[in-house]
């Protein structure tokens, strides 16, 4: 296939960078984004997680990083380019509904991550992610106008109710069936892509993305080529320009082959 003129591409973590399996890069990914680099191209971490999750993959030298689903964007050099947090009055919300009815969830900032009742299942969760258990929120004392994402722990057949009810001015996306990832209505991961193409001055037909989950499927659809990795979720795979192979088979290195752009 002849190579599109490929200037950056955007990476999931979990799932994509990141194995379930051996908590790493593979020796084919790394060697990928070293050889991107080498010829020029950019490559930009583009997560869910928190800008304070990510020390385990910073050695990679990124050029960018789109974090909290977009909701915070920072150069290489550590220059916030965009920040969003949700509204106010959601989380307001949201924590008069988890003092009058079990619920589950974490809150993350720009200078931490908490958690508010932490059952087995959540655990199980950050240990499958390689993350610490965060501390736990303190309810009396939220700074309600600094909360960038929120996870709630609840399945998808309760999303929609809750969101409507619980937190109207926020969007839920998920890449696993345990928690959704809320963020302001409007923010995704395609808000961070754009930035990042106006920082760097390219145009999104000369884009890349790889991803897995739900929360990416709005990054996927905005670049100029979509790569969804053999372990997506069906309806990540279903919206792809091309499925690659999966985390644990050098999915992003033969992609990246099969396009020419290595």
């Amino acid at each position: 296939m002849q190579n599109p003129e490929i200037e950056a591409v955007f990476f999931d973590i979990d799932g994509t960078l990141l194995s379930f399996k051996t908590h790493e890069v593979s020796p084919s990914t790394e060697e990928a984004l070293a050889q991107l680099q080498a010829k020029g191209i950019k490559i930009i971490l583009s997560t869910g997680r928190s800008i304070n999750s990510i020390d385990h993959v910073r050695y990679l030298d990124f050029d960018g990083y789109i974090t909290f689903n977009g909701g915070y964007c920072v150069s290489k050099e550590g220059h916030i380019l965009f920040k969003k947090s949700i509204d106010s009055k959601d989380i307001e919300s949201l924590l008069k509904h988890a003092n009058e009815k079990p619920l589950s969830f974490s809150f993350m900032s720009e200078k931490e991550v908490t958690i508010h009742d932490v059952t087995p299942e959540i655990a199980g969760m950050y240990a499958h992610l390689n993350l610490p258990v965060p501390p736990l929120v303190d309810m009396d004392n939220v700074n309600t106008d600094e909360i960038l994402q929120t996870n709630i722990f609840l399945g998808p057949d309760e999303e929609e109710q809750f969101m409507q009810e619980v937190m109207p001015n926020s969007i839920a996306s998920r890449w696993t069936p345990l928690f959704a990832d809320v963020n302001p209505k409007g923010q995704s991961k395609k808000v961070g892509i754009d930035i990042f193409c106006e920082h760097y001055g390219i145009d999104i037909t000369k884009t890349m993305a790889f991803g897995d989950g739900g929360n990416d499927i709005t990054m996927l659809q905005h670049v100029g080529i979509g790569v969804a990795m053999g372990n997506a979720n069906p309806e990540v795979k279903e919206i792809a320009d091309y499925i690659t192979d999966d985390v644990d088979s050098d999915g992003i290195w033969n992609a990246l082959k099969h396009f020419n752009v290595l």
